[in-house]
């Protein structure tokens, strides 16, 4: 290895943390890249599904979480997309790949809420997914993306648990109403195990970001510690497991579960889930909605900085 190699190797090993004007392989910054980068897509797209709900919750209070929570998935994207900024990528390729289909974002996002229970189901299976995979994130080796992950973590937590909340009164609710837990039980639970990939052995990324700590557990530990933590939830709840096969081993102290459908899973990620065309779709007509905006601030920000304060990067201004 060069010095330069040793010296990264020394601080990955040493628990250190790589920042921005540090020395990194390429293939260090590109995959720190990805996986930034579809994160921040993967709130962003997220927004989406529940936020079709703010104007049909419930009640008041239902209607007045559910839009702090969209907020907080959109300030999420923004911690995402400024640390991957540092980088040497802009906003502008970031979102030019999503729209243009070679950036990926999370599968369980091009699912559809049907129901008011899909709501409760998402904040408590999917953000609950999330934050399995967030806790340990907290420690990746990238500085920005490890200190963005502390307070992203504190806000899913939230999310989390206003989700199996809402469950939890539809699920003591009237017949109708625990039924309609139970449907949206059965239906997000396994895309929701999907969240957190494939079999390590078939991922492409996971044994180089497990070497340089980008990642600090297998996909399929992550997703153990999620099926264990959710069984005795779903005990509370009174519903029944959406997984017949699920069992408690004595002697692995861990829950067997049955296969996932990974055809369903990588038929979804390449664009062919019910509302990926959907999802792309409304991002695009938003963001060239709000080219005005964009177009105003910029047109703001060169009224008013001197001209021997202003940097271009790449052909955006910083």
């Amino acid at each position: 290895m060069t010095p330069e190699e040793q010296n990264f190797m020394r601080k990955i090993n040493a628990e250190e943390k790589i920042e921005p004007k540090d020395w990194m392989p390429d293939a260090y910054r590109k995959n720190v890249t990805r996986q930034m980068s579809q994160h921040a897509h993967s709130e962003v797209i997220g927004m989406q599904p529940e936020g079709n709900w703010i104007t049909r919750a419930p009640s008041l209070r239902r209607k007045v979480v559910l839009l702090s929570k969209v907020q907080d998935e959109a300030g999420h994207g923004l911690y995402l997309y400024s640390a991957c900024e540092t980088l040497g990528i802009s906003r502008a390729e970031m979102i030019e790949a999503l729209q243009k289909g070679t950036a990926k974002y999370a599968s369980i996002f091009n699912y559809p809420t049907l129901t008011w229970g899909d709501v409760g189901a998402i904040g408590w299976l999917v953000d609950g997914a999330a934050i399995v995979n967030q806790v340990s994130l907290q420690r990746t080796s990238y500085g920005p993306y490890s200190r963005g992950m502390i307070r992203i973590c504190k806000e899913e937590s939230f999310h989390q648990r206003q989700g199996y909340e809402a469950l939890l009164v539809l699920a003591q609710g009237s017949p109708e109403q625990k039924q309609m837990a139970q449907d949206s039980l059965n239906r997000f639970y396994w895309p929701a195990l999907m969240m957190f990939g494939p079999h390590d052995s078939e991922s492409a990324h996971s044994a180089k970001s497990m070497e340089w700590k980008i990642k600090r557990e297998t996909n399929d530990d992550l997703r153990q510690k999620f099926i264990d933590q959710t069984v005795p939830q779903i005990e509370f709840l009174g519903l029944e497991h959406p997984d017949p096969a699920i069992k408690w081993n004595e002697e692995r102290g861990h829950y067997d579960h049955g296969d996932i459908d990974w055809e369903e899973f990588y038929s979804v990620i390449n664009g062919n889930g019910h509302c990926n065309r959907q999802r792309i779709e409304h991002h695009v007509a938003a963001h060239e909605e709000g080219a005005w905006v964009r177009d105003a601030i910029t047109a703001y920000n060169d009224k008013k900085m001197p001209t021997k304060q202003k940097t271009w990067r790449k052909g955006y201004l910083i």
